[in-house]
């Protein structure tokens, strides 16, 4: 009996691993298959991997539908109102009013946020809200000021047109229209909206013939100094906007995408990533926006409250309001920088050398159907 013992341990061990295999068999796990032609996105020196979700990669057809859904007003509920009414491109995909305008003419609280480099974001609105692209291209639709909708009636809409089911069977293997692969698609070409061939670019890869001017190169410097070489205070941007000096894109590394208290207000009435985490030590702490495009992204802030550029430069010369929550980095809150003109002048002229005019004009991003 004890000699073949053994044998009948490994029958026993044998036969438990065939009726295993048998039940994984009777249920077995199902992988939807690829759908699509693979896009590979084209990742600019120095960014970091793109955030693409696990079940939504990109895909040339899905792209392709996201961009008609971003410009799509029938996805509002009176057929007036897209995602691309408040993210133009012309303006670095944000608006030119100082809160954004809904369905019935209603201002919002807030302005909309520029749209680029989002494949490399971890969070998006001014607040943080949501953690992927996917889940905050719906909350647009169904938000009352903005798109005033519901996802049935959004879904029901885009599926009684008849040149949306052959794109979605296309981009997601069914000519069945879904809220899910309205976010997911819309998710896609979003993550596409990538700046970053400015003259700043240019010049810090070392391109042939780039060059900063005297006036812009005195901007830099004192973007990313605490103090002026010429003397005097220096900007100290660069501590919220790029603060990984290696990356160069102003917006997809280091504090800008963290919440940051500037000291814009002394008592905020939008309370900003407190309203999502409850604390107190978050009361005033908004999104840092990229400086990229800066130029024609304003007017500035959460709430649109600074006008244009020479204004944005002018409140950081100001100092910023007191405030508990105010970040450490707004030195001179209360007290003021004392720029000269020169220095502001300089400030404005690099600023102006992120201007991404190719991003700003590429056809293949703006509205398929005009």
């Amino acid at each position: 009996m004890k000699k073949n013992a053994p044998r009948l341990a490994l029958l026993s061990i044998a036969f438990s691993l065939l009726l295993f295999s048998q039940c994984r068999e009777d249920n077995p796990i199902v992988r939807p298959e690829p759908v699509g032609t693979p896009y590979t996105l084209e990742i600019p020196t120095g960014f970091p991997p793109a955030n693409i979700q696990s079940d939504n990669p990109l895909t040339e057809e899905g792209i392709k539908l996201g961009r008609f859904l971003f410009y799509e007003k029938a996805l509002s509920g009176d057929g007036t109102q897209s995602c691309g009414s408040c993210h133009m491109q012309e303006r670095a995909f944000t608006d030119a009013t100082p809160t954004s305008v809904g369905i019935n003419g209603t201002f919002g609280t807030r302005k909309a946020m520029p749209l680029f480099n989002l494949a490399f974001h971890d969070n998006f609105f001014w607040d943080g809200r949501t953690l992927t692209l996917e889940e905050q291209a719906s909350l647009p639709i169904e938000d009352p000021i903005e798109m005033d909708n519901d996802l049935a009636t959004a879904v029901a809409n885009i599926q009684a047109m008849p040149i949306y089911p052959p794109m979605f069977q296309a981009a997601f293997g069914s000519n069945t229209v879904s809220s899910e692969n309205i976010g997911k698609a819309i998710a896609q070409f979003e993550r596409t909206l990538i700046s970053a061939n400015s003259k700043f670019d240019s010049v810090v890869r070392l391109q042939s013939g780039a060059s900063f001017t005297a006036l812009e190169q005195r901007g830099y410097d004192l973007f990313s100094s605490d103090f002026d070489p010429n003397g005097g205070s220096g900007g100290d941007c660069f501590h919220c906007h790029g603060e990984r000096e290696t990356a160069y894109l102003f917006g997809a590394f280091g504090r800008d995408l963290q919440f940051v208290n500037n000291g814009l207000k002394e008592n905020y009435s939008d309370e900003g990533r407190a309203l999502i985490t409850g604390k107190a030590s978050d009361v005033g702490k908004f999104k840092v926006p990229s400086v990229r495009n800066v130029e024609f992204s304003f007017p500035y802030m959460h709430d649109g409250s600074i006008p244009n550029l020479d204004s944005l430069i002018g409140f950081y010369n100001f100092g910023g309001h007191l405030h508990a929550n105010i970040d450490p980095n707004m030195k001179a809150a209360g007290q003021g920088r004392n720029w000269s003109a020169g220095q502001k002048q300089a400030l404005a002229a690099f600023l102006r050398t992120l201007s991404d005019y190719q991003f700003l004009e590429d056809t293949t991003l703006s509205n398929p159907h005009n």
